[in-house]
């Protein structure tokens, strides 16, 4: 995914892997938390990160550091909100299918009798 979003650059498919990235960043971090928590969460970053360029200490931290251009960005684009809001969309819809057919598909402990262990 990193690779990806690296070879497509800065435009909205990108940005929308980004907040992907993000995404699986939180669900990596709070396995447990629901995808629409982690949507929220992965969205709020997102947009702190992007605002957080209109104050110019990313283009400062940026100059210091090269590679957290990667992280942070340098330069305000409010289009870039939409594209990060529908990775986050995107992500949090193939999560929740994800886990949703996994849940039909785990046994219960009461259908075999048995506890797991």
């Amino acid at each position: 995914m990193v690779v990806a979003g690296l070879a497509v650059g800065s435009n909205p498919v990108g940005d929308a892997l980004y907040a992907v990235l993000v995404y699986v960043l939180v669900i990596g971090v709070v396995p447990a938390v629901s995808s629409r928590v982690a949507a929220a969460v992965a969205f709020a970053v997102c947009a702190a990160l992007e605002l957080l360029q209109l104050t110019g200490l990313s283009a400062t931290v940026v100059e210091q550091v090269p590679a957290a251009r990667y992280v942070l960005g340098t330069t305000f684009n409010a289009p870039d909100l939409l594209a990060y809001a529908a990775g986050v969309l995107l992500a949090a819809g193939v999560d929740a299918l994800v886990r949703r057919s996994a849940g039909r598909r785990a046994p219960s402990p009461s259908v075999s009798g048995r506890t797991p262990g």
